[in-house]
């Protein structure tokens, strides 16, 4: 059958979870496997970590921290998502932590303890300038007082999210760093039994290393891609997934000979295309078509025309490709190499929105030390 894979390094995974966290020295890693662990699978990402013996985990849903407890994930998971209150027994019961995103949750957290005499583990969330979830910097004295006097909220951890850490100007997110340290020691002046402190990120890990605290929120780089060209690449890391797809015709096309929509691509000479079977639908970014190419048999080949919902076209010149082998589309297959960090920005998009939305018919394959 002809499907798009996406193949699945774990090897990979691990030695760059292992060069991040020695590079962090003594702050914990939390793996984020949210979005379906960036579109590697979340179950078998966790599992890998697990046996690696990572204890934390961070989602965004409720239905995936219990997705990953039916699959024997045991460590701490939290979730970034704003909780309502039909979700507290849940997270009692399958020992989920929540994010107090807004000081209306304080109050849904009392009610729920003054009825069940039970109460989930929860981190506080503090808007340090992202203007997304989290408490009002302005508000952050009134809520800690507030939780001070409710000790039995189970107030695990505090932390924040940067808006530029992987940007190249570093003056804002070294304000929300500033901001963010301030609520650390004001919240150690109240003396809160708090166990975790966290706000780096990706691009903090890279760039700001004066930002780890404790626990440190690894995504992007984990799965070995740069959140973007403005980062330091001083954690060398390899790609974790191979996105590629089969070759399931070829033809020889004249010179001049409109390929695929629109009909603004034609060949400069006689040429073999191979139709490719995966497209925008299964996670090839449309817009890639103008300067993108492919890797097959360690050599690059430029997409021809437009891509299509289900399938694209590739210019293969005078060599003709065999029907039945694939082509790598970005990622590093050991013969050929295409960073996905080349790709986003040729088209304007980041690493994230490239490797989240594979999907569609692609299958994934797991490979652990070149073995499936």
């Amino acid at each position: 059958m002809y499907r798009p894979i996406a193949e699945i390094h774990l090897d990979r995974l691990i030695r760059n979870y292992r060069k991040i966290q020695n590079y962090v020295e003594d702050a914990l890693v939390l793996p984020v496997i949210k979005a379906n662990a960036y579109g590697h699978g979340l179950v078998r990402v966790a599992k890998a970590l697990q046996e690696e013996g990572v204890t934390f985990f961070s989602v965004f849903t409720l239905g995936s921290a219990i997705k990953l407890r039916e699959n024997g994930i045991s460590g701490n998971i939290l979730i970034f998502s704003r909780f309502t209150k039909d979700l507290l027994q849940l997270a009692v019961e399958f020992d989920i932590t929540l994010s107090i995103a807004c000081k209306d949750d304080i109050q849904l957290l009392i009610d729920f303890i003054q009825k069940t005499e039970k109460c989930p583990k929860v981190h506080l969330k503090v808007d340090t300038g992202m203007s997304r979830l989290g408490i009002d910097y302005d508000e952050v004295q009134t809520i800690l007082e507030q939780l001070k006097v409710h000790p039995e909220i189970h107030l695990e951890g505090i932390y924040s999210h940067f808006a530029t850490a992987d940007e190249g100007d570093p003056s804002y997110a070294e304000l929300q760093l500033r901001r963010f340290s301030e609520v650390v020691k004001l919240s150690k002046q109240l003396g809160l039994p708090i166990k975790y402190y966290h706000i780096a990120n990706s691009g903090a890990v890279l760039n700001l290393p004066e930002s780890f605290f404790n626990l440190v929120r690894v995504g992007m780089l984990m799965y070995g891609a740069y959140p973007s060209d403005e980062t330091s690449e001083c954690i060398e890391v390899e790609p974790v997934m191979s996105f590629k797809a089969p070759i399931v015709l070829v033809r020889h096309v004249k010179a001049g000979i409109p390929v695929s929509y629109g009909s603004v691509y034609a060949p400069d000479s006689d040429s073999y295309i191979g139709v490719v079977q995966a497209g925008f639908v299964d996670g090839v970014p449309r817009n890639w078509f103008e300067r993108g190419y492919v890797g097959y048999q360690g050599k690059t080949y430029k997409i021809a025309g437009r891509i299509c919902m289900d399938q694209f076209m590739a210019n293969f010149g005078d060599e003709k490709p065999q029907i039945g082998d694939d082509v790598l589309i970005f990622g590093d297959d050991g013969t050929n190499r295409i960073p996905i960090e080349v790709i986003a920005s040729d088209i304007n998009l980041t690493p994230y929105v490239l490797m989240s939305t594979i999907g569609g018919r692609t299958e994934r394959v797991y490979i652990n030390n070149g073995e499936c």
